[in-house]
C-alpha cells in the first residue's frame, strides 16, 4: 500500500515540503511533522489543539459522537458491568482480566496499601488548614524517599512494582489528607473491604464507634472512580508524560499530574459547580443566574455544563446521572435545598433552548459533585478523589510512554518573539 503524504508549498518559493500523513485504528489522520526541523521549520500550535504528542493505545475520545472508550470498550459498558480495579487492571494490561486475573491483582494492590510509619511525619509537617490537594503532592512525591526499590522508570519490574503500590497507596494518602485536615486520627486499611469502601472506612471512620460503608454508596463511589480514571491526552495526564520523559521517578510524575489536575480550569470544576450551587442558595434564584450565564458581559460562568472536548453531551454525564439519582433515592435528599436547586437547574438547562443549542448540557462534574456532597465528603476532597481515580490513567499513560520505542525526552519547540541579536552597554553608558 503507498503511503499517503501531504505537500506544504510556500507562497515566496517553489520549495515545496512532502510529509507522511498517518491513519489510526480510529479517529482523524495525523500529519507527522518530524521531519519539519531538518527544513528548520516548527509548528506553532498554543495549546496543542492540533497536535498529537504522542501516539497510544489507551483512550479514545470523540467529542462529537460524545464517545469515550478504554481500550476499545465503551465506557458505558464498563460503568454498568465491570469495576474500578477491573478497569484499572484494562488500562494497565491492554486487556480485561480473567477471573484468576482479577483476583491476583486485586490481591496484590491490597497487600500494599499501607502507608511506610514514618511517612506520617510528612502529614505533620503541613497545616491543619491545608488543602488536601497540596498535601497529596508533596506525600506522593515524598514516596520516592521511601519506595527506592521501585523508582527506576527504566526497570519493568519496578515500574510494575510502582504501578502497584500507587493504585494502592493513594487512596489511603487522599483519605489521610482528609483526617489530618479535620483534626481526627488516621483509619488505617481494612484489606476485606472493597477499594471504594476501604476508602470509605478511611474518609469517614473513628475509634470511637463501627463504621459500615453503605453499598450503594460504594458501588457510586467506585463508579466516579471508574468514569475519572482516564480522558486521553488532557493537560495532567501530558504532565505526567513530559515529566516522565526524563526518566524522573514514577512517583514524582504523578506527583506532577497531582498538580496539574489541581488547576481550577482541569479538575476543580465539581467543586467549583457545588461552590456555584452555595453561591445561587435557592431555587427562586436560578431565573437571576440563568440571566447572568447567557450574558456575556455579566463575567458569570454556569459551573458544571459544557465541556471543551463533548460537543455532544459527556458520555460519563449520562451514567453519573442515573448514579446521582440512586443515591439521593438511598438517602431521601430529594428535598434538600441544595439538592432541590441543583436538580431544577439541570431541569432549566435541559429544556431552555439557549443552552440546548450551545449544548451546554450538564457534565459529569455536575453529577459528580452532587454525589459526593450527598455522600458527606466535603468540596475540599473532590479533586482529590478525581486525583485517586485519575493515578490508573496516570500510571498506564506513564507505562506506555517510558516503555516506547520512540520513547524520547520531552523537548518541544517555540515561537521566539522577543529582542533580536544585541550587544551589552555598561551601566555608565545607559541612558
Amino acid at each position: 500500500m503507498t503511503q499517503r503524504t501531504v505537500k506544504i508549498s510556500f507562497s515566496d518559493s517553489d520549495r515545496v515540503i512532502e510529509l507522511p500523513l498517518l491513519s489510526g485504528s480510529i479517529g482523524p489522520d495525523v500529519i507527522d511533522t518530524r521531519a519539519l526541523g531538518s527544513h528548520g521549520i516548527f509548528t506553532f500550535d498554543p495549546g496543542f489543539l492540533s497536535t498529537a504528542s504522542c501516539a497510544s493505545d489507551i483512550t479514545y475520545i470523540d467529542g462529537d459522537q460524545g464517545l469515550l472508550y478504554y481500550r476499545g470498550y465503551p465506557i458505558e459498558q464498563l460503568a454498568e458491568h465491570s469495576d474500578f480495579l477491573e478497569t484499572a487492571y484494562l488500562l494497565l494490561r491492554g486487556e480485561l482480566p480473567n477471573a484468576e486475573q482479577k483476583e491476583a491483582f486485586v490481591g496484590k494492590i491490597k497487600g500494599q496499601t499501607m502507608l511506610h510509619d514514618q511517612m506520617v511525619n510528612s502529614f505533620k509537617g503541613y497545616r491543619r488548614d491545608a488543602h488536601p490537594m497540596a498535601v497529596m503532592v508533596g506525600v506522593v512525591g515524598a514516596m520516592s524517599a521511601f519506595y527506592r526499590n521501585s523508582s527506576d522508570s527504566f526497570d519493568p519490574k519496578q515500574r510494575d512494582i510502582a504501578a502497584f503500590r500507587l493504585l494502592a497507596k493513594i487512596p489511603t494518602i487522599a483519605a489521610w489528607s482528609y483526617k489530618y485536615n479535620i483534626g481526627e486520627p488516621f483509619a488505617y486499611p481494612q484489606n476485606k473491604l472493597g477499594y471504594a469502601e476501604n476508602f470509605m472506612h478511611m474518609m469517614f471512620a473513628t475509634p470511637c464507634e463501627d463504621y459500615v460503608p453503605n453499598p450503594v454508596l460504594a458501588r457510586a463511589l467506585d463508579r466516579i472512580f471508574l468514569l475519572h480514571a482516564d480522558h486521553e491526552q488532557n493537560a495532567s495526564s501530558s504532565t505526567v508524560r513530559v515529566v516522565g520523559s526524563s526518566g524522573a521517578t514514577p512517583f514524582a510524575c504523578i506527583a506532577a499530574g497531582i498538580a496539574s489536575l489541581w488547576g481550577p480550569l482541569h479538575g476543580g470544576a465539581n467543586e467549583a459547580t457545588l461552590k456555584m450551587l452555595e453561591e445561587i442558595g435557592d431555587v427562586s434564584r436560578i431565573g437571576d443566574y440563568i440571566k447572568k450565564a447567557k450574558d456575556k458581559t455579566s463575567g458569570f460562568r454556569l459551573m458544571g455544563f459544557g465541556h471543551r472536548v463533548y460537543k455532544n453531551m459527556d458520555p460519563r454525564a449520562k451514567i453519573m446521572r442515573q448514579t446521582c439519582y440512586e443515591v439521593l433515592d438511598e438517602l431521601g435528599l430529594h428535598d434538600d435545598p441544595l439538592f432541590k436547586l441543583a436538580l431544577e437547574l439541570e431541569r432549566i438547562a435541559l429544556e431552555d433552548e439557549y443552552f440546548v443549542k450551545k449544548r451546554l448540557y450538564p457534565n459529569v462534574d455536575f453529577y459528580s459533585g452532587i454525589v459526593m456532597r450527598a455522600m458527606g465528603i466535603p468540596n475540599s476532597m473532590f479533586t482529590a478523589i478525581f486525583a485517586l481515580a485519575r493515578t490508573a490513567g496516570w500510571v498506564a499513560q506513564w507505562m506506555e510512554m517510558i516503555s516506547s520505542q520512540d520513547h524520547k525526552i520531552a523537548r518541544p519547540r517555540q515561537l521566539y518573539t522577543g529582542s533580536v541579536r544585541r550587544d551589552f552597554v555598561p551601566i555608565e553608558q545607559r541612558g
